[in-house]
Parts: structure tokens; C-alpha cells; sequence
């Protein structure tokens, strides 16, 4: 045994003791700390550094399951005709790692994989190639609903219609049966990195997966985000809730389809959200048509820029801010510090523009950091999901 197979070994034994040993080489994007527990070491220092400045314990941080967390996944289609592979990019190179046995998905994405790569072979498809632009299959995107434990499939293609992909669409749904929630095309024909494209066409099954985080029906479109691991985002929606006054009129930036508003919907009297994608606003609006009556008439939508709705901070006693990871809008921030609510519960996906944004958050006085929980959304990651509340002084 050489010394690299000496280290290899022992740092597989290493794993193999903290978490699912990974059967996949070279590693993908997908666990780049793989068998490492809870967060990222350089992670855990900032949010304590951060606590630290603003008089806060150290954080505390919530893990949940480390195997087959992920229900939801958008993996790459490349290779030959004859024999194609389905998985994750290593990092920085479009050079794709197949991960037909991923022990952190949840076992029926990799039974869905498994089976539209046979279709892909029996329906003779071409996969993707980025250096020609050519190859009709690119991308497959699932979603599991917990409920049913059936699967929503997406197969993003090179072609303008699903025309080209009628026969491996009817091998999926033969194959999948019973496993399968529906079936969708979604058409990419540009160049870029973007995995999906606008629009979605239905081959078969319900319009959206639909999912419960302790209060009304969430509904996901296909094109709609969503967590992947559930579990976890089901604490933080607890968290959320645990710190929204009842009888509270409550404003929500960056809203998507509503996970966490409809599911304060018993607590609050009033709920404004704020969207700007059309996807999450179809799933939204799926969403709100099933409430009851009371629920119903809690409820407003203001499309649109998070900064260009940021007049619907006036009138909120809590305000609840989930920006991408760039972190918020400069005119919310603005009206944040003009008018700070008497609560702000921030949910972060990203460290550094949480923390960039809290310092011009507190910068003026008018808000202080009184809480911060840390969330491992996706275990063997630097990601790390937290919750912030903010109190007007």
C-alpha cells in the first residue's frame, strides 16, 4: 500500500465512523466536506464571531438525518448515446461525476435516475454536450413529495418541444408506475450554464407537489423553488412561527410559494408576501385557492422586487425577510432602518451577505440582533441556513 493509499484509507475509516461512506470517485459538487459532521469548522467561528459582537450565547446549531435528506435534486445528463450518466459537476468543471448510489439523496431520485437513463438508451437520446451545443437530453430534476413518496420529473431538453423525447417520456411513466407524482419537458436551447429554461409542459400527473410545514398546503410548481431537505426546513419554519406574536400583522419579503407565511396563516391577522418569480407566484396562488374563507381574506400578494414593494414594511408589526444569497435589496434595507418594524426575522442560505447586512441593519441603531439559531440545511456542505430576529429599540 502506497502512502496516498494509506491516507485515502484512513481518511475513508475517518467517515465511515461520522457519516455514509461516499461509493462515488471523484468526488462531486454535491458533498464537498463528505462524512465531515455538523458545519463547516470556518462556518461555526463566524456565527459565534458574530454572536460574540452583538452580546449573543454561542449558536446553536440544528441537525437533522444525514442519509437520504435530499428530496429534491437537479442533476447533469452528459456522455454517449449508448451510455449516459446522471449526476453532479466536480467542482469548477463541467467534467461529470455519475452518482447512480447517492446515499444523501433519497433513494427513489436515484431509482428515478436509474430509470430515465435506460429510457434515454432504449429511446435512443443524445446527451447534452456543452463544447458542440448539441445532444438533446440535458438536465433531470426531481422532486419527492413525502406524503405519496412519489416522485415529480423534470427532463430538461435541447429542443424546442417535447416532440423528440414522446417515447422516453412514455418508457419513464411505464417504468415508475405507482412512483411517479408527474412527469414534465422543459425546454433550454441556450448556451449558457442555466439548467432550466421558462417553460414547462405536463406530460402527465398533478400540477404541483404539495407539502405541509405545520399549517396549509405549500405547493410547488415544477419550475418553483424548493428546499431539499425538508426535515430541516421544517424546524426553521418552527422557529419561525415560535417567534411571530399572535393577532401579529405580519409583511414577508422574498415569500416564494409560501412556506413560511401560509404557514403562520392561525397565528397572524394579517399576511402580506412578497414574490418576484412567476413560478412561486403559480404556486402561491395554488396555494391560497385552497385556504378556507378567514384564512383567505388575511392574505395579500404584492408581486414583484423585493425593493420595489419595500412600502409594504409601513403598517407590520413583524416583518420576515428570505433573500437569495445576495442578501437583500438596497431599498428594503433602506426602509428597513427608516421605519424598522417592531420585530424582523431574518432567514439567511447565505453567511456573508447575512452578515454584511446585519452590520447596515444595526448601523443606525434601530434594530438589534437579539437571537441567532443556525440550521445544517445540507450536511457535508459550507452551506449553512440561519435564522436571525432583530428587535426595534
Amino acid at each position: 500500500m502506497n502512502a496516498g493509499t494509506s491516507q485515502f484509507a484512513a481518511r475513508q475509516a475517518k467517515r465511515s465512523r461520522s457519516g455514509p461512506a461516499c461509493p462515488h470517485r471523484p468526488p462531486c459538487s454535491g458533498c464537498p466536506r463528505f462524512g465531515e459532521p455538523g458545519i463547516a469548522p470556518a462556518v461555526r467561528d463566524a456565527l459565534d464571531a458574530l454572536a460574540r459582537v452583538h452580546g449573543l450565547p454561542p449558536v446553536r446549531v440544528i441537525s437533522g438525518t444525514s442519509v437520504g435528506f435530499r428530496l429534491r435534486a437537479r442533476l447533469a445528463i452528459r456522455g454517449r448515446i449508448d451510455s449516459p450518466k446522471i449526476g453532479l459537476f466536480e467542482l469548477g468543471s463541467h467534467r461529470l461525476v455519475h452518482i447512480p448510489n447517492c446515499s444523501v439523496q433519497h433513494p427513489l431520485i436515484n431509482k428515478v435516475a436509474d430509470v430515465v437513463r435506460r429510457a434515454l438508451v432504449d429511446a435512443r437520446i443524445s446527451c447534452y454536450s456543452e463544447k458542440a451545443h448539441l445532444g438533446l437530453a440535458r438536465y433531470l430534476q426531481v422532486a419527492v413529495e413525502r406524503r405519496s413518496q412519489t416522485a415529480q420529473v423534470v427532463v430538461v431538453g435541447n429542443s424546442a418541444t417535447m416532440e423528440p423525447f414522446a417515447a422516453c417520456f412514455e418508457l419513464i411513466r411505464e417504468r415508475l408506475g405507482s412512483e411517479l407524482h408527474s412527469l414534465w419537458f422543459n425546454a433550454n436551447q441556450t448556451t449558457t450554464n442555466t439548467i432550466l429554461g421558462a417553460d414547462f409542459t405536463r406530460y402527465c400527473g398533478p400540477a404541483s407537489v404539495i407539502e405541509r410545514f405545520g399549517g396549509a398546503e405549500i405547493h410547488y410548481p415544477p419550475g418553483a423553488f424548493g428546499q431539499s431537505n425538508l426535515e430541516i426546513a421544517e424546524e426553521i419554519v418552527a422557529c419561525v412561527r415560535g417567534q411571530v406574536p399572535h393577532g401579529a400583522r405580519v409583511t414577508e419579503f422574498y415569500a416564494g410559494v409560501g412556506a413560511i407565511g401560509l404557514s403562520l396563516l392561525p397565528a397572524v391577522s394579517e399576511l402580506r408576501m412578497n414574490e418576484i418569480s412567476p413560478q412561486s407566484l403559480a404556486g402561491l396562488e395554488l396555494g391560497m385557492a385552497r385556504l378556507d374563507a378567514e384564512d383567505r381574506a388575511k392574505v395579500s400578494v404584492v408581486p414583484g422586487p423585493a425593493g420595489h414593494a419595500a412600502a409594504a414594511v409601513a403598517g407590520a408589526d413583524v416583518v420576515i425577510v428570505d433573500p437569495p444569497r445576495k442578501g437583500l435589496d438596497a431599498a428594503l434595507t433602506d426602509a428597513l432602518r427608516e421605519r424598522p418594524p417592531a420585530r424582523l426575522i431574518y432567514v439567511s442560505c447565505a453567511l456573508r451577505s447575512f452578515v454584511d447586512d446585519s452590520a447596515r441593519l444595526t448601523a443606525t441603531a434601530g434594530l438589534r440582533l437579539s437571537s441567532l439559531t443556525a440550521f445544517n440545511l445540507l450536511p457535508y456542505t459550507e452551506h449553512v441556513e440561519t435564522v436571525a430576529c432583530f428587535e426595534r429599540v
